[in-house]
């Protein structure tokens, strides 16, 4: 057997093989070895079949599987012993001519080669690092929130301003028939507001959606809706009172404290708004984090330039799933992975270079993190270790479950990386700036 590779371009090569019968001769035999002892035809015993009829009748469909298992086994052993960083999977040369009828048979495959490229973490334009504080707007109304929270519900003959009002949405074209509580706080406009004060119960009062609401998002539980079909919803609703509320807020004392933080660490509202603003930051360095990777992750695939198989992807694409696609399929296929594919190649270019490695204790580690983090949540703050290693290793039994911690935990090493080797712009902001600057 013979194998050797010839270069296209710095992007493109064809590799061929050569096999001939001595190659695969021997395992032919053996197998027809083993099937004339099994084989079971008419007027013979079995194992006493002659070899001839066993070669008629088995003989070329076993030489081509095995020369099969040896093209695949040998054209995999060359990639490896040959270092070759290849894109996609090796491509098949149909030959018009080919031929089972032979002994000596010349296979050619497509290769896509990783481009060569270097990564440099000197932006010169800046990437905006946000820090995101809790202001007193936010605190405020996160603790008018617990107090609602906690606080008593008393029934009202009539709509307030203040109210909560429960009724059932109703618009037979769109087949809306919805029970839900509104908070008259979160009407748009004074005219939505007009309709529902002064509203008692069994009275049917006529809505439009559009505008219903200061956070057109609301509509979606509130009418039972998905979120593409609230998207520009504009009907006519009819909505019949069932119940008033109005909220009595709950006071700012050591009781509710107590309920707030069961281990009495919180003994005044300054204590509780600073516990609350230390949570809230907590969560915002999380978003601040991740908006930081994803603006590191677009920065470095538009100033990252190497060119890519492109032609070989789109014929790879075009073969590579369950079902064929067609030529336009493929290239409309590889336009929306490109991006995706360019960040793959820069993150192992990243990791080879400075060698940053993921490891299974630490894989193991993170997930038991992950763990002790939900059982906090539920209440449980000292689980014992061998029972986080045993859900660890469940978690990392699922396949899927697997791969998706490990994604986080090398974006996690990436970022740490990112964060001591790039000089950012730092800004700091509070959230509601954020969401405007960032999700502009």
């Amino acid at each position: 057997m013979n194998i050797t590779k010839e270069n296209v371009d710095a992007l493109n090569a064809v590799v061929k093989v050569d096999i001939v019968a001595e190659d695969y001769q021997t395992k032919v035999t053996e197998v027809l070895q083993d099937y004339r002892k099994k084989a079971n035809i008419p007027g013979f015993r079995k194992g006493h079949v002659p070899m001839g009829m066993v070669k008629k009748q088995y003989g070329k469909s076993i030489m081509i599987d095995e020369v099969n298992k040896l093209l695949q086994e040998s054209l995999n052993k060359f990639l490896t012993e040959e270092k070759l960083d290849i894109l996609g999977n090796p491509i098949p040369r149909v030959q018009e001519d080919f031929s089972w009828d032979t002994e000596t048979f010349s296979f050619e495959f497509e290769l896509g080669l990783a481009p060569e490229f270097t990564v440099d973490l000197s932006a010169k334009k800046k990437i905006t690092q946000y820090n995101i504080v809790a202001d007193d707007a936010l605190i405020d109304k996160e603790v008018e929130n617990l107090q609602s929270r906690y606080g008593k519900m008393n029934t009202l003959d009539a709509v307030t301003e203040d109210a909560n009002v429960t009724g059932t949405f109703v618009n037979e074209e769109k087949e809306i028939n919805k029970k839900s509580t509104i908070s008259l706080a979160d009407l748009k406009g004074k005219t939505n507001l007009k309709k529902f004060v002064g509203a008692k119960v069994g009275e049917v009062i006529d809505l439009k959606t559009k505008g219903l609401f200061s956070d057109e998002h609301k509509l979606e539980g509130t009418l039972g809706l998905s979120h593409d079909e609230i998207y520009g919803l504009d009907i006519k609703v009819s909505f019949t009172v069932e119940e008033i509320t109005v909220t009595e807020l709950a006071e700012l004392d050591q009781e509710l404290f107590d309920k707030l933080f069961v281990d009495g660490s919180v003994k005044s509202v300054t204590e509780l708004r600073n516990r609350i603003k230390e949570d809230a930051e907590k969560q915002f360095l999380a978003q601040g984090d991740q908006q930081l990777l994803n603006a590191v992750t677009e920065y470095l695939v538009e100033n990252t330039k190497f060119e890519l198989p492109a032609e070989f992807l789109q014929k790879w694409l075009a073969t590579a799933g369950e079902k064929e696609m067609t030529a336009e399929e493929a290239a409309e296929e590889y336009a929306k992975s490109e991006k995706g594919l360019r960040y793959q190649l820069i993150e192992g270019k990243i990791m080879k270079d400075n060698d940053i490695k993921l490891d299974y204790a630490e894989l193991v580690d993170y997930a038991k993190g992950f763990i002790r983090t939900q059982m906090a949540q539920f209440g449980n703050m000292n689980p014992e270790e061998k029972e986080l290693d045993d859900i660890a290793a469940r978690i990392l039994g699922n396949q899927d479950e697997a791969k998706r911690l490990q994604e986080q935990l090398i974006s996690h090493k990436l970022l740490t990386f990112y964060k001591e080797n790039i000089t950012f712009k730092t800004k700091e902001v509070t959230y509601e700036g954020f969401i405007k600057e960032v999700y502009k």
